[in-house]
């Protein structure tokens, strides 16, 4: 059996894996939460225009492929954009491909000089070119939310304070937007221009919400639309909100606390194999070099490779919480 179809034979196993796992996991509790709120934003509005903007968001979305559904675009490139839009570090696509193509042909070359087999090093430079900046964008993605969603309810509050003293919601959220800072002062500013410009209050939310998609400012939007709706209270309405915020930012942190032992023993455990292997290969390459010329012990790699990487999925789902 030659490398070529080795690499086929273990890029079809996780294809069968990946499917498998879609199967068996089906859809997250996040992206359900997200679906029941627009359902009871919609189911408590008796305006004939929220209708029709509902049905027409769902005739749209059901043309869409699944995967850009699911990233809130129409395409892979503005599923990339928007991607990248949320790290707040303002990097283009086109950035984003000239790195992932310059770490692509360094890892490459560099495998290729230390190893000499050529389809294995462009296999594992590949896949460290697609998935590292992946990776890199999602950190930064999360890092950016986090940090909104720890001032977000300083953010209400201060709306409550400023709706409390008389002044109109349009107005507070000028106040929020340059006296919070960080994230939360940047998107308030972006939805205070959208209405300048002359987007009604709604539209300009939910632009931001979607470019957030984070089920806490989800929250906030759906609370002022179904307020603007049936009326009440808003300031109080706003501020049970803010508690509420507070209260499920106080369990996530729990839950990590509670979660952060069974991380880090899958994060020794999985990783362990692979520091000893490349320990080994530093001290004495000749002794596991068999791994990357003889058919046997490549077939043997990519099988622990595989076992691993089901091992490591399965750990991740034990220790990973959706709130």
């Amino acid at each position: 059996m030659s490398v070529i179809q080795l690499v086929l034979v273990a890029a079809g196993l996780m294809a069968l894996m990946a499917i498998g796992a879609m199967l068996l996991t089906g859809a997250s509790p996040a992206k359900e939460g997200q679906r029941r709120l627009q359902a009871v934003r919609y189911r408590h509005s008796e305006s004939t225009n929220a209708k029709v903007e509902s049905q027409l968001k769902k005739a749209i979305a059901s043309r869409k492929p699944k995967m850009h559904k699911v990233a809130g675009s129409g395409s892979r490139g503005e599923a990339l954009s928007l991607r990248l839009d949320r790290t707040g570090k303002g990097w283009s696509v086109t950035q984003y491909i000239y790195a992932s193509l310059g770490l692509s042909l360094v890892v490459t070359v560099a495998l290729y000089i230390k190893t000499g087999a050529p389809w294995l090093s462009l296999g594992i430079g590949v896949l460290i070119g697609a998935g590292l900046p992946h990776k890199v964008v999602g950190f930064f993605i999360k890092k950016r939310l986090a940090n909104f969603n720890s001032k977000f309810p300083d953010a209400i509050e201060l709306l409550v304070r400023g709706l409390r003293s008389g002044l109109p919601v349009t107005e507070t959220l000028g106040v929020v937007s340059h006296e919070i800072p960080g994230p939360v002062g940047i998107e308030f500013r972006g939805v205070v221009e959208r209405i300048r410009i002359g987007r009604t209050m709604e539209e300009a939310l939910q632009e931001t919400a979607n470019r957030l998609g984070t089920p806490e400012f989800q929250f906030f939007v759906i609370t002022l639309a179904i307020q603007r709706e049936t009326g009440g209270n808003l300031a109080e309405t706003l501020s049970n909100l803010a508690d509420v915020l507070r209260k499920r930012a106080q369990m996530k942190l729990k839950i990590k606390a509670m979660s952060s032992e069974s991380k880090a023993s899958a994060y020794i455990v999985g990783a362990l194999p692979f520091i000893v292997f490349g320990m080994i290969w530093w001290i004495n390459p000749t002794y596991i070099g068999g791994f990357f010329s003889e058919d046997r012990l490549i077939i043997a790699g990519l099988g622990g490779l595989t076992w691993m990487s089901i091992g490591a999925f399965i750990m991740a789902k034990m220790v990973n919480f959706e709130i």
